[in-house]
């Protein structure tokens, strides 16, 4: 076996490892026997095991393996379209649209399918202000702008989240904003999961489609337009896209950083800059980070710990660690 082939084995061998973690793992311990019987007979022998397992983990360990592989290759594209490792998915003001939507909603009252359609929405909107603006600043370089805009935006929107969190009921209404800020996976149900999909796969599949045409976006446009290559449009497809798959999860799940900024750093240092090897690599160590981060944050203490304050005490060090090593690299 060649070593790439060892290579997806092992990727593959760790995600399975870490669905069974998750599974096994959390205030009722299931043993290995207990998660395979559960499995095998389909939940239908209405134990406690069976409920814990169907109900609770199998459900959020489901969103956990989107939300990791959805944040990963969103920050993967988005590197390679801006040619900057520093860039994440919330670059162009996503999570924050998302915020101030879901943060608005809150503040009305809505249900939580409300706070999800509002948050969604807002992370569109804002991005297509981002967008709008860009396309208004042609006489400077586009990419540079869209980063300018993004910053500005995000900051503008973070103080409408601001303000809104000072008027919110301190009583019923700011300790909802506040953990959902932070971020978690503990309200993920089948009916969230079948909700986030659809928008999950539209943003998804156009990707890995087009995962051998990015690698053009590292070119100049002169080069890039030499060989075929509309990078104006591409690019546009590929910001809708990411951020499709970064509001769909926001969404649901809160905001949850670092995992789209460190995850294809890491999955570089295996594979290199080649994004049609970076995109799928990324997406698995995206899964295994955020399953693993999860079962973490439910096994921690007596309470579970909010899931966007665990990656960042696990991400931030790690990126530092990487950046004095000379791991991050320029694409």
């Amino acid at each position: 076996m060649t070593g790439r082939v060892w290579f997806s084995t092992a990727l593959i061998c760790g995600l399975m490892a870490a669905l069974l973690l998750a599974l096994m793992l959390g205030q009722y311990p299931l043993s290995l026997a207990q998660v395979w019987q559960s499995l095998a007979t389909g939940g239908r022998s209405d134990t406690p095991a069976d409920l814990v397992i169907w109900s609770v983990r199998l459900p959020r360990l489901v969103a956990a393996t989107l939300v990791g592989a959805s944040l990963a290759a969103a920050g993967a594209t988005y590197q390679a379209m801006f040619r900057n490792p520093l860039v994440s998915p919330d670059i162009l003001g996503v999570s924050a649209g998302a915020g101030l939507g879901a943060m608005l909603a809150i503040f009305l009252v809505l249900p939580l399918a409300g706070i999800q359609l509002f948050a969604f929405v807002g992370g569109l909107i804002a991005v297509g202000l981002v967008y709008g603006v860009s396309l208004s600043a042609r006489q400077h370089d586009p990419l540079l702008v869209l980063v300018l805009a993004g910053v500005a935006v995000g900051t503008f929107l973070g103080a409408g989240i601001s303000l809104i969190k000072i008027l919110a009921d301190p009583y019923t209404q700011l300790p909802t904003m506040t953990f959902w800020l932070l971020g978690g996976l503990n309200t993920v149900s089948y009916k969230e999961l079948a909700w986030a999909l659809p928008f999950i796969l539209v943003g998804l599949v156009p990707i890995v489609l087009l995962r051998w045409r990015i690698n053009l976006l590292s070119l100049s446009e002169t080069e890039a337009q030499s060989l075929g290559v509309n990078t104006a449009q591409l690019r546009v497809l590929l910001i809708f896209c990411a951020t499709l798959l970064t509001a769909a999860t926001v969404s649901f799940t809160g905001i949850i950083g670092w995992v789209g900024l460190v995850i294809p750093h890491i999955a570089r240092l295996f594979v290199g800059a080649e994004f049609s090897r970076l995109l799928p690599t990324s997406l698995v160590i995206g899964a295994i980070f955020l399953l693993l981060t999860d079962t973490l944050a439910r096994n921690v203490g007596h309470m579970e710990m909010p899931l966007g304050v665990l990656t960042a005490l696990i991400g931030a060090p790690f990126f530092l660690y990487l950046l004095v090593k000379g791991g991050v690299s320029e694409r």
